[in-house]
């Protein structure tokens, strides 16, 4: 059974709809793509899926379904979203914001242990954990805001357009982080226009266009195709 299993997703903003008859599925261990162009509904999609949007259709998580719930139950089953954007503390330091990813456990010394973990992902992260957030760089803010995700102790790790912004060498350097949390056991789904360099790590990919999935399979399928890479992903 996958790790997560959405069937005919449906969102609508108003009368618009933003979404319509989504169906996907995460495993165990895998890092899932979902690529397209601005406005196709990618960050909708997750926005559905951690609670805070309403939806229509079903969400299973773990063979439990959590459609309907809000968003601190659907983070305690074990999925935590990095949005776009990064919504820092910017007043607070680099680790006050790390820390607040484990607002909802309690045992000190496991909390401790992933902070550990993320600094050993983010090195920079331990040199910069008593600076406000507001003053790093924007690298350095997107390391925090996955690194708080994190925190969650996750299952499931949503990222939504981790890289956008980024130079090219900050950009790798999110990406191998990536690969290194799927191999440390968690499950990833990565909203991402940069169809370049999520190619190096997704294991499937889902293409979603003016709301719907229009295509979808295995990441060596898409980049093999001409028409695809061109037409879709820009590359």
């Amino acid at each position: 059974m996958p790790l997560l299993e959405i069937r005919n997703l449906e969102v609508r903003y108003g009368k618009a709809v933003a979404i319509e008859r989504v169906s996907l599925r995460v495993g165990l261990h895998e890092v899932v793509g979902v690529l397209g162009s601005n406005g196709a509904g990618k960050t909708t999609l997750l926005r559905a899926i951690s609670g805070v949007l309403s939806s229509v259709g079903t969400v299973h998580f773990e063979e439990r379904r959590i459609d309907g719930m809000p968003p601190h139950r659907i983070v305690a089953a074990g999925i935590c979203h990095c949005p776009e954007g990064r919504h820092l503390f910017r007043e607070l330091s680099a680790e006050k914001n790390l820390r607040l990813g484990a607002y909802l456990r309690k045992n000190c010394d496991e909390i401790e242990c992933d902070l550990e973990r993320v600094f050993g992902l983010f090195p920079t992260l331990r040199a910069r954990r008593s600076q406000r957030a507001g003053t790093l760089s924007g690298g350095e803010q997107q390391m925090v805001a996955i690194g708080r995700a994190l925190m969650g102790k996750p299952k499931l790790l949503m990222l939504d357009e981790p890289s956008a912004g980024l130079a090219p060498q900050l950009k790798s350097t999110i990406f191998r982080a990536i690969d290194d949390i799927r191999r440390d056991g968690t499950s990833v789904l990565l909203v991402e226009q940069d169809a370049s360099s999520a190619q190096r790590i997704v294991d499937r990919i889902y293409l979603l266009e003016h709301g719907h999935v229009v295509r979808e399979g295995a990441s060596r399928e898409f980049f093999d195709d001409r028409e695809i890479r061109r037409f879709y992903l820009g590359i």
